[in-house]
């Protein structure tokens, strides 16, 4: 580590890593959940933003393609996407469909349902991730839940990180942050514990 850099400054490592390891196995896509649940619990527990700051990799990831590798056009994001309609509207459109995700992975639990082994790019477009598993038919049905999540959570990741690069490529190198869900979802957390 350089002189003034923290062990946070490196987080982007894992952001990167992650994203490669779900094209390699689909079932570390589960590791994906810290990157929800630790900003929530930051911002309940501090009543602050730190996690956006400090500790988010694929903000790190963002700033470092576009300002060290020149990756980003450094203009600023429209008023629109930092509009309070359009962040809060994002946030609803994301949290459906990651409800969407829960209850298909609930149906396949249940056996109403089959593992669809697939991960899409926003929301529509079937990615070739065909060896991501290796579950196959021959595995326990109760596996195949866990797998679906994986899918799932893999999609909403890859599809989030792919358009945070587009905006970067676009923006200034962290414009993602203006409207990421986490971010918008744990400031109204700590609107809400500043108003408590």
């Amino acid at each position: 580590m350089t002189k003034n850099k923290k062990w946070y400054d490196y987080l982007w490592i894992l952001s990167a890593a992650y994203m490669v390891l779900g094209f390699v196995n689909i079932m570390s896509a589960w590791l994906g959940l810290i990157c929800f649940l630790v900003p929530v619990l930051i911002s309940a527990v501090k009543g602050n933003k730190s996690y956006c700051s400090r500790y988010c990799g694929r903000g790190q990831l963002f700033d470092l393609l576009g300002s060290r590798f020149n990756l980003s056009r450094r203009k600023d994001i429209p008023a629109f996407l930092r509009s309070k309609w359009f962040r809060y509207g994002f946030l609803l459109f994301f949290m459906a469909m990651f409800a969407n995700m829960i209850f298909m992975t609930y149906l396949v639990f249940r056996g109403a349902g089959s593992l669809k082994e697939v991960v899409t790019l926003l929301w529509a477009i079937r990615m070739p991730w065909d060896w991501a598993y290796g579950g196959g038919a021959a595995a326990h049905w109760a596996a195949h839940w866990a797998a679906q999540f994986a899918f799932g959570f893999y999609s909403l990741m890859l599809t989030s990180t792919t358009l945070g690069l587009i905006t970067m490529a676009m923006y200034k190198p962290r414009s993602w942050c203006v409207y990421c869900p986490m971010g918008t979802m744990t400031q109204g957390i700590c609107r809400l514990k500043d108003a408590a």
